[in-house]
């Protein structure tokens, strides 16, 4: 969800891309006979139950999705799960977009039957779309059991899963791989240091930025030592440009990457086949957690369908798919109490002490605004 993203594709083949390059939106066809309407059902029950939901969703048949790689937190499962479950299509755009991207699409393609049905953003992105007016308040079944601080008020959006910011590492070209972001200075490093993406349009480089910041001196109301951090990192000579992905790994061109965790944890064990041997350290200096957040589009093309999704990602099925891709649910405390916890795939999640705390809505958007006004210059040169 946790601030985004481009999410890097790698060792799977995305479902093929189902979505036409233009036209209008096709007539709704998901209003019951007794006049309720999908695109504005706050809830299962407001629409007649989940039964009536999933009858509508069937009838649309498909799911336009955007920037959701297979091998992203295992959503690659949970979209087989999804179509496997309902007989619904999903097509998946975009898959290495960033959260900026699925907006722009959302706003370039309104009206259009093109136009993504559900987004999973980076949190601050996800604040500034329901800013914009671009997202449909929906109350997924489980919505109560979502920790306070983790969903909007009026349901716009609200977390799915995250994780910690990481540094992952090819132990195989790397004498001695780092573990803090203090080590990440050291001379020996020099043209390996890489982020999964440009910051000012990644969460996953934003929370990389946001994390060192942290180690630096920094907090949620200060990202500016972040800043100077990439600009030491960069003048030095360690900070490479070239966006962090699984390929790039493989080819040796970012043998370090920060990550979130359930990223590299996930490619390590990925890696093992073709022998790269990829450790995996939440740096202790820089501890900074994020989730990334659901939500869907005010104009959804697919509007039963894009509510039946929300409400397959938040049930214990979807949030356990999450789980065994690494990433931390956001129903991870209430599944735990209620026994419905894959146990199995919590024992394998990176080791953290301490309890994570997260930056507020005024805290994300004056951090966006500051990376927006500093960050090209801090890494140009």
């Amino acid at each position: 969800m946790t601030v985004s993203l481009p999410r890097t594709a790698a060792l799977g083949v995305l479902a093929a891309l189902a979505l036409s390059a233009c036209g209008a939106a096709p007539e709704n066809s998901s209003t019951t006979a007794d006049g309720k309407n999908a695109a504005t059902a706050t809830s299962a029950a407001d629409f007649g139950g989940i039964d009536a939901l999933v009858k509508a969703a069937k009838k649309e048949g498909t799911l336009n999705a955007i920037a959701l790689p297979r091998d992203w937190a295992n959503y690659g499962a949970l979209i087989d799960g999804f179509e496997k479950k309902y007989g619904i299509k999903v097509a998946v755009e975009n898959p290495d977009g960033a959260s900026q991207d699925e907006i722009n699409a959302v706003t370039s393609r309104k009206g259009q039957d093109r136009a993504p049905d559900v987004l999973d953003l980076g949190s601050s992105f996800a604040i500034s779309a329901a800013e914009q007016g671009l997202l449909a308040p929906y109350k997924v079944a489980s919505f109560a059991d979502i920790p306070g601080e983790q969903k909007d008020a009026k349901a716009r959006w609200y977390n799915d899963y995250g994780g910690y910011i990481s540094i992952g590492c090819d132990a195989k070209r790397v004498k001695t791989c780092p573990t803090t972001f203090a080590d990440l200075l050291k001379p020996q490093y020099k043209g390996q240091v890489a982020l999964n993406g440009n910051p000012t349009k990644s969460g996953s480089a934003f929370g990389g930025v946001w994390a060192a910041s942290l180690a630096s001196g920094g907090s949620f109301d200060d990202i500016q030592p972040g800043l100077d951090f990439f600009k030491k990192l960069k003048s030095n000579g360690n900070y490479t440009p070239v966006e962090s992905t699984p390929a790039t790994v493989e080819k040796g061109e970012t043998p370090i990457s920060i990550d979130w965790d359930y990223l590299n944890a996930g490619y390590a064990e990925e890696f093992k086949s073709k022998g790269v041997d990829w450790t995996v350290s939440v740096p202790s200096d820089g501890k900074f957690s994020q989730y990334y957040s659901q939500a869907i589009n005010k104009d959804a093309p697919h509007p039963a369908t894009a509510r039946l999704w929300q409400e397959y990602l938040y049930s214990a099925e979807g949030q356990n798919l999450w789980l065994k891709g690494y990433a931390r649910p956001a129903l991870m405390t209430a599944m735990e109490k209620a026994g419905t916890l894959d146990k199995s795939a919590a024992a394998k999640l990176p080791e953290v002490s301490g309890t994570p705390s997260f930056p507020t809505e005024a805290q994300q958007n004056k951090a966006k605004t500051v990376l927006g006004q500093g960050w090209a210059k801090a890494v140009s040169g």
